[in-house]
């Protein structure tokens, strides 16, 4: 199995993950405030595998504000359907308590 297999696996089998999580983190129509990334940051160090719910609104503005969050975070972006994002961003100790990757 080639890397770009592999990499295509496991982001599948991540997306699978996510597909019965909640959102945890919700940004409202104001954008990314400060509470708003402490937050995200929290459940990032928590739970390395979050969806985050945006506001609705056009796609490029919900795309854009993706962007944004995960460079501020540093998390990788997995998937996005809708207003609703998957993203990812592994601990260097995860919590096995906490993180959705290690409870599976």
């Amino acid at each position: 199995m080639s890397k770009t297999e592999r990499s295509k696996t496991s982001r599948r089998q991540l997306r699978a993950i996510g597909h019965r999580l909640r959102p945890v983190v919700t940004v409202a129509a104001r954008g990314l405030s400060d509470a708003v990334m402490q937050e995200l940051e929290r459940a990032l160090d928590d739970h390395e595998l979050i969806k985050v719910k945006l506001p609705a609104g056009a796609r490029r503005t919900r795309q854009a504000m993706a962007a944004e969050l995960c460079g501020k975070s540093g998390a990788e972006l997995l998937q996005s359907v809708g207003n609703v994002i998957l993203i990812l961003r592994r601990s260097a100790e995860p919590n096995p308590k906490l993180s959705n990757l290690m409870r599976v």
